[in-house]
C-alpha cells in the first residue's frame, strides 16, 4: 500500500447544497480521518464570482477537497491554482454529475465521452496547483457507453495526464430521460467493474462510491480496492461516521457521544452567529445526528420549528439535546 492510500481509505462525497463549510466542520468533529469536500463550484463562479464565499473553510475541516466542475483546461487551471493558494489539500475534477444544468455547461458526467479533453483538463491543473494533487471523479459509464474499455480508456487517458487517483461512482449516468435524483437510483450498481479496474491499474488509488450506508460494507469495499466514498448515508446519518476513525484507521473517535459533537458544535455556532450567519444554516446539517435513536424526531423537530425563528441561538441546540432520551451512545 502507498503512502498516499490511506487518504482516501474514507470520504464524504461532494454534494451540492449540503457539504458546505458548517457541514464539514460538524462532520470534522465525528471524525479526525474521514476526507472531505466540497460542494462542486464551477469554474465561472470562481473566476467571476465571491471566491471568499466559495471557497472559506477553517483550519480544522483539514484534509478537505475542492471540487471543481468545468471543461476549459486554461479555466480549471486558474481555478486550481487559486485552491491551491487557498490551502486545499485536493482539487477534483468532477466528471460524474448528469445534472441537466452541468450538462448545459458541457461539463461533469458528458465528459467522459471525451477523454482526451479531460485529460489535457487535468494536465493543466497539475501544473497549475504545484504539489497539492489532482483526481477525478466519474462513473463507470455513460448512457450506452457502458462497457468496461471505455471506462478504462478514460481512466488511462487521466492517468497519462497525471491523475493517479479516481473515484468512481459504480453506476453508469443516464444524461438523457433521467433526473439526477433517479441517477443516484435507477442505474444498476457494479461494483465489480471498480474492483477489476483496481485488479487491472494497481498503480492508481481507486475509490468506490455509489450506495455504501454501512462500515460493513466498507470494510467489504476496502478487500478489492483503496478507498471508499459514502454520500447521502454520511449527510442523512452523520453518527455513521463515530466509528470511522477506529475501525478504519485504528485511532481512537474524537467524540464519545452525540452529546459531546453538539457540545464541540457550539462554539463554532456562537462565532458564526456573531459574524452575521443564521441559526438555520449551520442547524440544518446536524437533523440527522440522531436518527434512529429515541428521540430523535424531537430532536429534529426542535431545530426545523425554531432554528429560523428571530433570535435563535446556541441554547436551541442545548434543548433539541434535552428533548432526547438518554441512551448509551459509546462509540
Amino acid at each position: 500500500m502507498r503512502s498516499n492510500d490511506l487518504n482516501h481509505r474514507f470520504c464524504v462525497a461532494p454534494m451540492m447544497d449540503w457539504t458546505d463549510r458548517h457541514d464539514r466542520y460538524f462532520l470534522r468533529l465525528i471524525s479526525r480521518r474521514a476526507r472531505l469536500y466540497t460542494e462542486m463550484v464551477t469554474t465561472g463562479a470562481l473566476l467571476h464570482g465571491d471566491v471568499d464565499r466559495h471557497l472559506r473553510f477553517h483550519e480544522n475541516e483539514a484534509p478537505v477537497a475542492l471540487q471543481l466542475g468545468g471543461s476549459e483546461p486554461a479555466d480549471l487551471g486558474r481555478c486550481a491554482k487559486i485552491g491551491a493558494d487557498w490551502g486545499y489539500d485536493e482539487i477534483n475534477l468532477n466528471c460524474g454529475c448528469p445534472s441537466p444544468r452541468v450538462q448545459r455547461g458541457a461539463f461533469g458526467a458528458c465528459l467522459m465521452k471525451e477523454p482526451a479533453l479531460v485529460a489535457d483538463c487535468v494536465a493543466a491543473m497539475r501544473e497549475a496547483a504545484g504539489t497539492v494533487p489532482v483526481t477525478v471523479k466519474c462513473r463507470i459509464g455513460v448512457d450506452d457507453s457502458e462497457d468496461y474499455d471505455f471506462l478504462l480508456a478514460f481512466v488511462d487517458a487521466i492517468a497519462g495526464a497525471g491523475c493517479d487517483t479516481v473515484i468512481v461512482h459504480a453506476r453508469k449516468a443516464w444524461l438523457q430521460g433521467l433526473s439526477p435524483k433517479e441517477n443516484r437510483e435507477i442505474p444498476p450498481l457494479c461494483y465489480e467493474t471498480v474492483h477489476r479496474l483496481k485488479r487491472e491499474r494497481p498503480e492508481l488509488t481507486i475509490v468506490t462510491n455509489g450506495g455504501l450506508k454501512t462500515l460493513d460494507e466498507a470494510e467489504r469495499e476496502l478487500a478489492a480496492v483503496d478507498g471508499v466514498m459514502f454520500g447521502r448515508e454520511a449527510y442523512e446519518n452523520p453518527w455513521v461516521l463515530a466509528e470511522v476513525d477506529r475501525r478504519l484507521f485504528d485511532e481512537a473517535p474524537p467524540a464519545a457521544t452525540r452529546e459531546s459533537v453538539v457540545e464541540a458544535f457550539l462554539p463554532y455556532v456562537e462565532r458564526e452567529l456573531s459574524r452575521g450567519v443564521k441559526l438555520k444554516h449551520m442547524t440544518r446539517h446536524i437533523l440527522g445526528l440522531y436518527r434512529g435513536r429515541p428521540g430523535g424526531k424531537q430532536f429534529r423537530r426542535v431545530l426545523s420549528e425554531g432554528a429560523h425563528l428571530p433570535g435563535a441561538g446556541p441554547e436551541l441546540l442545548r434543548e433539541a439535546v434535552a428533548r432526547v432520551r438518554p441512551v448509551d451512545d459509546v462509540a
